[in-house]
């Protein structure tokens, strides 16, 4: 089984993520977030800095998923939390022209080489929910991030995931407060489970 989770900043992939993986005894493979030298500059100054911040992402996020490829690896189950193709979705809001179309590049020559999940969860969420839990997690370089730019985020994720061409299940998170309660934990679990069985994935 290969299950990932996905969706806009502070929506909550990464908390899911570890309790999947936790129920399932799956092995979880975690994004590099804070590790990425140019993100907090990214920040302060996006046009500057949004570029390296990309290429970092990609190359990284590249390194990650093609090792699920490589027998001996990973053991069994895998539960990321993170799409390869989010990347795409952030450089098509942040790079333009001679960047982008260098970074389209990079991507499409990557892309192919990776697994296919066997379902991805998109956890979506209104602007405020996002920025409050933004706000909570406490990222210093996270701090004075806009609605605006999450608004349109989130928008660009309902685009892409409209015409998804995988396994796809969509939870409004607003409806489930699985970090601070156990019932709303369990009921999602239950409901992700329960759509892998369906598809005849293993679990």
């Amino acid at each position: 089984m290969y299950l990932v989770v996905e969706g806009p900043i502070g929506v909550g992939k990464t908390s899911l993520a570890r309790r999947l993986a936790t129920r399932s005894g799956a092995e979880l493979n975690l994004e590099v977030v804070e590790e990425n030298p140019f993100l907090a500059h990214f920040y302060a100054a996006p046009e500057t800095y949004a570029f390296q911040v990309q290429v970092f992402f990609l190359l990284s996020r590249f390194k990650q998923l093609s090792a699920l490829a490589q027998p001996g690896l990973w053991s069994g189950h895998v539960v990321s939390d993170y799409l390869f193709d989010k990347d795409f979705i952030f450089a098509a809001m942040n790079l333009k022209d001679a960047e982008f179309a260098l970074y389209e590049d990079l991507y499409a020559h990557l892309s192919p080489r990776l697994p296919t999940p066997d379902l991805v969860v998109y956890l979506r969420a209104d602007t405020d929910l996002l920025l409050s839990r933004i706000e909570k997690r406490g990222r210093p370089f996270e701090q004075d991030m806009q609605g605006a730019y999450l608004q349109e985020l989130t928008h660009r994720y309902d685009e892409y995931f409209r015409t998804y061409p995988g396994r796809l299940l969509t939870v409004d998170a607003s409806h489930y407060d699985f970090v601070e309660s156990e019932t709303d934990e369990q009921a999602l679990l239950d409901r992700i489970y329960g759509e892998l069985q369906a598809q005849g994935a293993a679990v």
